[in-house]
């Protein structure tokens, strides 16, 4: 298999990198950042020039120093460098907030030894070199890309190879991780749990993550079997991965002997309550679904299942609660190298990766304009729990539509102008109006089709931008009148949200301004509906700008289509739109935009996209094109492995077998060289 090409991050001072990173060893938190690989060169004709180079690696066997310094050794020989030659390499690896350190001398030997927070030397072990070798393997799977090239773009020189390649390996991981299972918690978690535990942790996540990837189910159950005769509290893990060896009705056994046993394991309730959603019983996974917040309130995960099984039950109100009421945590990312500004930085493109649809040169970016209302959609930076509650948020808008959701938000919350009014009456005002859920809707029309008369209320008041015509206008008038732009027709058809009142604003009283115009109407359920959390409330105005922008955009489409003229966007935009469209859950208009950014420019974002399209209507074709071309990005910017396109392929050929998809990529008209990169 061909290896990736090396990039070289040129310091301005020799050795700055590892000061850096010498620095940085108090601030890890997690697994830590990929490995650092730093060169040190020397002129051949110049003895006395040396400079210092660097690049980023992950998935490098790490279980001795001398596999790493085998990988060093493969860089010490660039044929296209033969002005220099490379004299001395350290690599820099990170296990369990202590650095290891492996020097390498040409000519001469190795040392390896190892850095503790302190800045102490320590002699490594056997222990300390599994642990290395785990955690080497476990950070190459958090910092891989998914395909789309968003991690790729994050740190700049990173090398990517597949850390498990044999069965050896294989052996090796799972041994390692059996033996450190129960320090997992050291490794901390994914930024939705709150608190880590055995059984929710990086170790488990990067567990599971492999045997999806693999397939190798038979080995995690092996693994998980005997940690479970240790702590049962493993049953979920296992059970999950039964489930997805379709091993069903041994899961649904072990979780119910498990349960019995555990009872307040919410880890084991979220499983259950998983289940019986795949399974469309929905009134079983409500039962787990409420358990599972009893047993962890704290925890976001419970109230987001919880949350999603009142969407799959349409029970709009209940679901706006439970989400209102999820803890949310400040989002915390992985550790990312904080390097100082490099001299010079080499990026060479390896021949056999070249193809000519995809250019990333600057020459093909330039001239590419996008608008400044796409730049400034909050909601495309949303990660951690805030990604979640927002996609449940437009999962909901989706279904029930934007009106609907704002009425059914004004029946649960407490608006803004109801809590004024509730204020200034102090009560005096008692059940006037027997139908009290429609009086608090302030400024929410009945849902109109596009171009339908009538005045819509945005805030409360009714707004008439711009009238078409009126019925007693005459011709004239209805032909000297210009007709309305696309963003007209967006305030028209999505309604702006009121404000809802939160508790801090409760407590503080600041929203009290007596210049404020106050309804005469009565709320009479004011005392029976909830404060909106202030998070909520900012979810929901992000929710209404990704909306306008949608119906400006599919406004304008179908007034191009109709005027039979053609709608210009750069390729920049159409994948912003596609972006944009995915995540309001519309699909078919998602992939007409990546196809549209496909047919002026390649980006491996918008081919995840269309992927996803074709693998949904199974076609086998269509899917190995889309993956030779993402393979072939994922080479150019030297990463080799991608969990999400190989968990594609392998289903794929558990599918259609593997004669076949050889058959197919070989029968397409790519260069040689390109289709040699699949294998």
């Amino acid at each position: 298999m061909v290896a990736p090409a090396v990039p070289e991050i040129v310091e301005e001072e020799i050795e700055s990198a590892i000061d850096s990173r010498n620095e940085a060893l108090q601030t890890l938190r997690e697994l830590g950042p990929p490995d650092l690989v730093h060169l040190i060169k020397q002129s051949v004709k110049s003895g006395n020039k040396q400079i210092g180079v660097y690049h980023h690696v992950t998935g490098v066997d790490a279980s001795s120093s001398a596999s790493l310094a085998a990988y060093v050794n493969t860089l010490t020989y660039n044929p296209n460098d033969k002005t220099q030659k490379v004299v001395s390499a350290l690599y820099w690896y990170v296990v369990m907030s202590e650095y290891m350190r492996v020097e390498v001398k040409i000519p001469g030997g190795v040392e390896s030894y190892c850095i503790d927070e302190r800045g102490d030397k320590r002699e490594t072990t056997d222990g300390l070199w599994m642990e290395t070798f785990l955690c080497g393997v476990l950070r190459a799977y958090a910092y891989a890309d998914n395909g789309g090239g968003e991690s790729i773009k994050r740190i700049v020189g990173v090398r990517r190879f597949d850390p498990v390649t044999t069965t050896d390996m294989e052996h090796k991981f799972l041994d390692a991780a059996e033996r450190s299972f129960f320090k997992g918690l050291q490794l901390g978690s994914e930024p939705e749990v709150q608190v880590p535990n055995h059984v929710s942790n990086h170790l488990t996540s990067g567990l599971l993550n492999y045997i999806h990837t693999t397939g190798r189910y038979t080995s995690g159950i092996n693994l998980f079997e005997k940690l479970r005769t240790r702590d049962l509290e493993v049953s979920s893990l296992l059970a999950r991965v039964l489930i997805s060896a379709d091993e069903e009705v041994q899961a649904v056994q072990l979780l119910h002997d498990a349960v019995s046993k555990l009872p307040m394991d919410y880890c084991l309730l979220d499983c259950q309550s998983t289940f019986c959603q795949k399974k469309g019983r929905l009134d079983w996974a409500l039962e787990c679904a409420k358990r599972g917040v009893t047993a962890a309130p704290s925890e976001f995960s419970t109230w987001a299942k919880l949350a999603e099984v009142y969407v799959g039950m349409e029970q709009w109100d209940l679901a706006l609660l439970t989400l209102n009421s999820c803890p949310m945590f400040t989002y915390q990312d992985k550790d990312l190298p904080r390097m100082p500004e490099p001299s010079r930085i080499i990026l060479p493109v390896l021949p056999e990766t070249m193809l000519d649809e995809i250019d990333e040169s600057p020459d093909a970016m330039d001239g590419e304009q996008v608008h400044p209302s796409l730049r400034k959609l909050h909601a495309a930076g949303y990660k951690g729990t805030f990604l979640k509650a927002y996609s449940l948020l437009t999962e909901i808008t989706a279904k029930i539509g934007w009106d609907q959701l704002l009425k059914i938000r004004s029946q649960v919350f407490v608006m803004e102008e109801e809590y004024r009014s509730e204020k200034q009456t102090s009560g005096q005002q008692s059940a006037a109006n027997p139908n009290a859920s429609t009086t608090a809707l302030r400024g929410t029309p009945s849902p109109r089709p596009n171009g339908e008369k009538g005045a819509p209320q945005i805030n409360g008041m009714t707004h008439q931008p711009d009238r078409i015509a009126d019925d007693n206008d005459g011709d004239e008038k209805e032909e000297n009148r210009s007709p309305p732009d696309s963003a007209t027709l967006a305030n028209r058809s999505i309604e702006k949200p009121e404000h809802t009142i939160t508790s801090a604003e409760v407590k503080s009283g600041s929203n009290d301004d007596p210049s404020t115009p106050i309804s005469t109407q009565p709320y009479t359920h004011f005392h029976n509906k909830r404060l909106c959390e202030r998070w909520l409330d900012n979810l929901f105005m992000v929710l209404y700008e990704d909306l306008r922008i949608y119906t400006i955009w599919r406004t304008d489409m179908a007034r191009a289509q109709q005027d039979a003229s053609d709608y210009h966007k750069s390729p920049e935009e159409w994948d912003i739109l596609g972006e944009l469209a995915e995540r309001l859950h519309h699909f078919p208009e998602a992939v007409e935009a990546y196809q549209s950014c496909l047919r002026m420019r390649f980006s491996p974002k918008a081919m995840k996209g269309v992927l996803r399209m074709y693998e949904e209507r199974g076609k086998s074709g269509e899917v190995l094109q889309a993956m030779i071309r993402l393979i072939a990005w994922q080479y150019r910017w030297y990463s080799e492995f991608s969990p999400a396109l190989l968990r594609t392929i392998r289903k794929l050929i558990e599918t259609e077998g593997a004669v076949k998809v050889r058959s197919i990529v070989q029968a397409t008209s790519l260069p040689q060289s390109v289709l040699d990169l699949t294998h």
